[in-house]
């Protein structure tokens, strides 16, 4: 199993555990620092805020705010919200894509569970059969 597939499957489960016991309708910061509190727990290091620089050809041309980065590898994007939508999803990819990071997880507190999605900034291949 690749390292970020260990620690994204370790995130969803501390993500499961926050949304179990805080439930819904809080802020996304206070599940941002739940999320933190969990993932210290599992021995993951975890920076909240992070700023990210955004290229465009090579050029810094502003930057983004994320929720949380895991690992020094994974962007974490949190939304409390009654249910992703495409936007959320696309917005998410265009972050990776801009900031040439390879992994993350767009983690939605639901009003009746966590919703996930797991995103790569480039396509995945299919598997073999």
């Amino acid at each position: 199993m690749l390292k970020h597939e260990k620690v994204t499957e370790m995130v969803i489960g501390c993500a499961y555990r926050v949304h179990n016991r805080m439930g819904y309708g809080f802020l996304e910061s206070v599940y941002e620092r739940c999320m933190a509190v969990e993932l210290g727990k599992m021995g993951l290091k975890a920076e909240s805020q992070r700023p990210i620089t955004v290229y465009y050809e090579g050029q810094n041309v502003g930057e983004f705010v994320a929720d949380l980065v895991v690992d020094g590898t994974i962007i974490i994007e949190l939304k409390s919200v009654t249910r992703l939508v495409k936007a959320h999803e696309v917005q998410f990819v265009n972050y990776l894509t801009a900031t040439r990071t390879d992994v993350g997880l767009l983690l939605n507190f639901g009003p009746e569970k966590v919703e996930v999605k797991r995103k790569f900034r480039l396509p995945r291949s299919q598997p073999d059969f």
